[in-house]
């Protein structure tokens, strides 16, 4: 598989359906998985997919039980290998153990039990022939859930660029470490735990969706420390800030949209696809539909939407280009989200980023950016916006117009304003 090579691949993404995972229930787990795999990849190979990328991501008790996530491990790679010798079927396997660190109140980031069995579960899947390594890490998210409800988005810059910052940094050299010495690739990290539920909070009418769409922007500057440290891509599917990152750094990227309606709601389905090289479903549980098994039926969906996006990339340049327009401007329009995801828009966000001196300014670059051009965009039709929301514009603006040039000056004010008893400084180095 030539990942970022000029094939969109399907991501399949799948997870368990309501039940509690134990020793005792160990047995069922592993038959649900074994389904899963078995069914999914058998779809694939009769609708001649490509290729295929898996990703398991563990629930909870799978990474604080190594034991358990790796019993899926091996029944997944063994569904792969078996795959490939029936059907001929190409596939990889994406291991994103989930971050336990934030069971711990205030979370303990750089020591403990919950990063020793997480790190453990890297190593030894990454050992057992786990293609890429993945994580939805959550440093900085003690604070800023509050900052999103509260849409302080000082805090959130906080959040993302100065404490997720300097845990994405801490985390991924150590990854980096398992996947050069096990012979795996690191693949990328999300924001999911801050801009998509910015996203999801937005949809249900809880914040401004203009606020969440600049937090989208901010959080690629925290998801971007993952390729400075060496990651390669494929980034995590949910992470809809990829496109700013593959502007940025020319690494192939997952994405999700309409296919992930499974598992989240969303005002991106179509512009999402718009720089994808990997589509993925984002999860879905192994329940029954008419069609068949729910990953089943995502499976099929992925592979269809794949091979409409390389007919047009085998047809040529032109019609590659008024598929990616038809992405788009189908959604672009209709919602400040959205239009910040445009190739446009993300160009300019990723400019910003990248001409900045240090994670605290790039944050506050790619929020002004996000803010001129939802206002632009806004002024010039191209984009409609409740009226409502413009306000929030103006607010945003004042918020970044008093935030200091120093980086050292605004550490100290957002840690005087921070709730002692959620986090722990020494934990991000400060």
């Amino acid at each position: 598989m030539d990942i970022g090579g000029g094939t969109v691949y399907p991501e399949i993404n799948f997870t368990l359906p309501p039940i509690e995972v134990t020793p005792a229930t160990m047995p069922e787990v592993c038959a649900h998985y074994r389904e899963i795999i078995g069914g999914t990849l058998q779809r694939a190979a009769e609708l001649e997919a490509p290729g295929v990328l898996v990703e398991f991501e563990t629930v909870p008790p799978m990474t604080a039980n190594p034991d358990f996530g790796m019993a899926v491990v091996d029944i997944l790679m063994e569904g792969i290998a078996s795959a490939a010798d029936r059907h001929g079927l190409r596939a990889a396997l994406r291991v994103t153990p989930n971050d336990n660190r934030e069971f711990a109140r205030p979370p303990q980031m750089r020591a403990g039990i919950h990063l020793e069995r997480m790190l453990e579960l890297f190593d030894r899947a990454a050992a057992r022939g786990a293609d890429f390594l993945s994580i939805e890490s959550v440093g900085g998210k003690e604070l800023h859930d509050e900052a999103l409800m509260m849409c302080d988005l000082p805090m959130s810059i906080f959040s993302l660029c100065v404490l997720g910052a300097r845990d994405m940094r801490f985390l991924w050299s150590r990854l980096g470490e398992i996947a050069r010495a096990r012979g795996a690739l690191c693949a990328g990290d999300t924001a999911c735990g801050f801009a998509n539920t910015a996203m999801v909070l937005a949809e249900k009418r809880m914040i401004p969706r203009v606020f969440a769409a600049v937090v989208r922007a901010v959080s690629a500057v925290r998801s971007l420390v993952a390729y400075e440290c060496g990651a390669v891509g494929p980034g995590k599917d949910c992470g809809y800030e990829n496109i700013f990152l593959k502007a940025i750094t020319g690494c192939p990227m997952a994405m999700e949209g309409k296919t992930a309606a499974c598992a989240h709601l969303s005002p991106v389905g179509n512009v999402a696809a718009a720089a994808c090289d990997t589509w993925s479903n984002e999860s879905v549980q192994n329940i029954k539909l008419l069609g068949a098994m729910a990953p089943v039926c995502s499976m099929e969906q992925l592979v269809y939407d794949c091979r409409l996006m390389n007919q047009a990339l085998a047809d040529g340049v032109g019609a590659a280009r008024t598929l990616r327009r038809w992405m788009v401007r189908s959604d672009a329009p209709l919602d400040p989200q959205a239009f910040i995801l445009a190739p446009e828009s993300a160009i300019a966000i990723a400019g910003s980023i990248v001409a900045a001196p240090s994670a605290y300014l790039a944050g506050v670059a790619a929020a002004r950016t996000a803010v001129r051009l939802m206002r632009d965009g806004a002024s010039s039709g191209a984009l409609r916006l409740d009226p409502r929301e413009i306000p929030w514009l103006d607010r945003m603006d004042a918020a970044l117009a008093d935030l200091p040039a120093d980086e050292g000056t605004f550490i100290g004010l957002q840690s005087d304003s921070a709730d002692p008893d959620k986090w722990l400084p020494a934990e991000y180095g400060l």
